[in-house]
């Protein structure tokens, strides 16, 4: 298993590796359009073919990997912030801080996350451009991603602040604000690194779902979610083979992940 952890580690590293570095390996621009070659088969100047405008795939696939890579774990970031704040602080007052958060966290996971998610994105203004458009949809999965975080941060805050050496630090007369920055946070860094490496390919799915529905990252900004579009015009698996090559880093990508977090210890 741990040779498996270290192939999916590599497999991560290169993709990352690629689609940040993917402008060397293609010569176009992933919004460059040739009207002279569209929907083309793939060839030696367009290694995936060109796209319905003549836009070249493996520029915009690599763009659109990119894009996932570099602004999923920002979006997981903000859920950790958020998480900490509203499950670890009031786990750790205790009293009526810890129940009013008890009470809001089982409020937000009993709602279906992913249609939460489509609500709060269709009701944000859909004519941004691509730029802002992408920096919303990750916004929005952050913000809307901190519940289960949350609850395993609260019921970890609460067991440590019935610690032995929490205990003595407060009879030494230690303030609760440097209790939580010097004791607590401490032991809540393995949870909250977990809880991060987890939320990241759950935040790449989540933004593919968008965009495919067209609630995602906007036109002619590329996404994994974007690119899956074009699978609904496929009209036969043999011709269209390339067409899958998203799907395949997609798939690659968040497993990939999850395999490689697992060694992290997962708390509940």
């Amino acid at each position: 298993m741990k040779r498996v952890r270290q192939a999916a580690s590599v497999l991560v590293c290169t993709l990352v590796l690629i689609s940040v570095v993917g402008g060397i390996l293609s010569h176009f621009d992933y919004s460059q359009q040739d009207r002279e070659q569209v929907n083309c088969a793939p060839s030696r100047a367009h290694w995936l073919g060109t796209d319905d405008l003549g836009r070249d795939r493996l520029a915009r696939l690599l763009h659109g990997a990119r894009v996932s890579i570099l602004l999923a774990p920002a979006a997981a970031a903000i859920s950790m912030l958020l998480a900490f704040a509203i499950g670890a602080v009031p786990g750790f007052a205790g009293g009526l801080a810890e129940r009013a958060a008890k009470t809001v966290i089982d409020l937000a996971l009993s709602v279906p996350w992913l249609f939460l998610l489509l609500i709060a994105r269709a009701m944000l203004p859909l004519n941004t451009s691509p730029a802002a458009s992408a920096m919303i949809t990750f916004l929005v999965l952050g913000l809307l991603g901190w519940a289960a975080p949350a609850r395993i941060l609260l019921a970890r805050a609460r067991g440590l602040r019935q610690a032995g050496f929490i205990t003595l630090a407060r009879s030494m007369g230690a303030p609760p604000a440097r209790l939580l920055c010097r004791h607590v946070l401490p032991n809540l860094r393995p949870v909250v690194a977990a809880q991060f490496w987890i939320s990241v390919p759950i935040f790449i799915l989540s933004e593919a779902n968008l965009s495919i529905l067209g609630l995602g990252v906007a036109e002619p900004l590329p996404s994994l979610g974007s690119l899956l579009r074009e699978l609904e015009s496929v009209l036969s698996l043999r011709a269209d083979l390339w067409r899958f090559v998203p799907l395949v880093v997609l798939v690659l990508m968040v497993s990939s992940l999850q395999v490689a977090v697992s060694r992290q210890e997962v708390y509940s």
